[in-house]
This record gives C-alpha cells, sequence and structure tokens, in this order.
C-alpha cells in the first residue's frame, strides 16, 4: 500500500466533481497528482481548461475525465457522488485496483459502505467518515467553502493504518482530520444532522439557516433529530454529542449562507439522497422496533415533490 511521506506524490482519483468533490480536488492537488472522475462531459471539459479552484485562490491544476480506467492505478480513491450514484460509479473498478488501494468515502446518509462492498468485495480496505466540510457550487470545478470543517475517517474493514495512511494525506494536504477507533457514532452524528436539516430546508426551499427562525420548521427539524437519536439508543449507538436539537443548532450555524444539496436538487426536480439519510432513519427504526413517523411522513413529501410534475 501506498504511504504518504513529507515529499511524496501519491496518485489520488476523486470520483464526482461536485461542490465537494472539487474543493477536496483543490487541496489534494497542492501536493499530489489528482484525477477527476464525472459524467457530464462539459464538467470534464471546463476543468480540463481552467482547473479546479475554491473561493478566490488561484485555481490549481487537475486531470478531468469521464473514463474510469484513467484511474485504475490510483493509489487512493475518493467517493463523493451521490449515494444513489455510488454503486453505478465504483462498479467500473471491480478487479481493476490494486487491493490495496484504500477506498475513502465522506458521503452524506447510510449504505454507501454496502454499496462499495457489493462491487469492490467485502474484504476491500474501506475508510469511511465524515466532514463537516462545507461548499457550493459556483461553477464547473469552482466552490465557495462555507468556513473551515473537520474530517473524521475510521474503518470500514481498512486497517489501522491504511486509516492513518488517509489521516495524513488530508493533514498534508491542508485539511483538518482526525481518526475514530468506532466511526458509527459519527455516521450517525451526521445523518441525524442531515435528516433534520436537508429535507426541510428543501421544502422551504430555503437556506438551512432558515429552519431555527420559523418555530414550525423548527419543531419540525427537532423532531426529526430526537426520532433519529431514539433509533441510535436502540442499536446501542453512543452519538458523539448529548443533544441531538444542540447540535443541529450548531451544524446549521456553520452554514447560514448555504443551501444544502437537497434543496438544491428537489428545486430542480432532480433524485436526491432521501432514501440514504431519512429513509435509512425509518428502516432502522423498522428493524429496531422504533417508530419513526416524522421521518417517515418527511421522506413521502420529499419523494411526491421529486415526482411532481412541472407547471
Amino acid at each position: 500500500m501506498s504511504t504518504v511521506e513529507a515529499h511524496t506524490r501519491a496518485r489520488v482519483a476523486i470520483l464526482g466533481a461536485g461542490a465537494m468533490g472539487s474543493l477536496f480536488a483543490y487541496y489534494l492537488a497542492g501536493r499530489n497528482d489528482v484525477t477527476l472522475i464525472d459524467v457530464r462531459g462539459d464538467v470534464v471539459d471546463t476543468i480540463n481548461e481552467h482547473g479546479v479552484a475554491i473561493d478566490d485562490l488561484a485555481p490549481r491544476k487537475v486531470l478531468a475525465t469521464r473514463d474510469p480506467s484513467k484511474a485504475f492505478a490510483t493509489n487512493y480513491l475518493f467517493v463523493f457522488v451521490k449515494a444513489p450514484n455510488t454503486l453505478s460509479a465504483i462498479r467500473p473498478f471491480t478487479g481493476q485496483l490494486n487491493p490495496a488501494t484504500p477506498i475513502v468515502s465522506l458521503q452524506n446518509g447510510l449504505g454507501n459502505e454496502e454499496a462499495i462492498k457489493a462491487a469492490l468485495g467485502a474484504n476491500v480496505p474501506l475508510v469511511i467518515g465524515i466532514t463537516n466540510e462545507a461548499a457550493y457550487a459556483v461553477g464547473h470545478g469552482r466552490s465557495r467553502r462555507l468556513g473551515v470543517g473537520a474530517t473524521v475517517v475510521g474503518s470500514g474493514g481498512a486497517s489501522n493504518q491504511t486509516v492513518r495512511s488517509v489521516q495524513a494525506l488530508l493533514q498534508q494536504a491542508g485539511l483538518e482530520c482526525s481518526t475514530a477507533y468506532d466511526i458509527r457514532p459519527h455516521l450517525w452524528g451526521k445523518l441525524l444532522a442531515n435528516a433534520a436539516i436537508n429535507p426541510v430546508a428543501a421544502l422551504l426551499e430555503a437556506k438551512n439557516s432558515a429552519i431555527p427562525s420559523e418555530p414550525n420548521a423548527a419543531e419540525l427539524a427537532r423532531s426529526l433529530a430526537l426520532e433519529g437519536a431514539a433509533v441510535a439508543k436502540a442499536l446501542k449507538i453512543n452519538l458523539p454529542f448529548g443533544d441531538p436539537w444542540e447540535y443541529v443548532c450548531e451544524v446549521i450555524a456553520t452554514s447560514v449562507d448555504g443551501r444544502n444539496s437537497m434543496t438544491i436538487d428537489l428545486a430542480a426536480r432532480m433524485k436526491t439522497e432521501i432514501d440514504h439519510i431519512n429513509g435509512a432513519i425509518v428502516a432502522a427504526g423498522r428493524r429496531a422496533g422504533v417508530p419513526t413517523p416524522y421521518n417517515e411522513t418527511i421522506l413521502r413529501l420529499v419523494k411526491a415533490k421529486e415526482n411532481a410534475p412541472r407547471e
């Protein structure tokens, strides 16, 4: 396996050239050779011509491509596609990667681990985690960063050495990163925040900051978070915070000017990650015998709006 040393350039591939993929590509490209894979030809052409950039910083060159085979020799494969697209995005790499190449998923929602293992095998050296980095796209390969966030990574099958190598890779790129022995509490903490914030803001057609300032929206978001926390408790997952609603408000405070990805997707009548966020809480609640009426209702409302005809 490739280890990251002070002056070693690694080959890093990133699936998905959206806001977060472009943000991580920019920072990783400072010390590594980065390949961005995306299905959109116009995005690939623009990035190859102009590079990737964050805020008003000078662009950095990366290789953008629609052809996954150009990244088969990568040392690290980061996955930033939306959860419903994980399996189809990963499948071209089946049997093509070095078996020791770490796969790194910092995606929203649950189910990405299962999709990656379905494509690459149960023994893949998978590193999973959460990132509180936030950004929104302002053009192809261009992101606006919403403050500085932290990333936490842990094992989804990877060795401790592999997890630490991913931590070092991100730290050397200038990104804050720590490791967790058990990543599940962090995954569920992020899941609860997404479940409470994303669909409510999306249905309001508003920024995240609209939620705590509107009493009805705030109470709905609070109920979604408390329901998710009850499911986590039943699953014996110790969340990394005491008060779920207080945590949700803290997350909102770090992205007051931002529109989350579900808000953007729903406005465009695109399929969202709702099944992997609130839907995941509903499914886990059924397995644990915990009722989740708020999450089930918001799940149905978002899916109804996804399918609603344009007027």
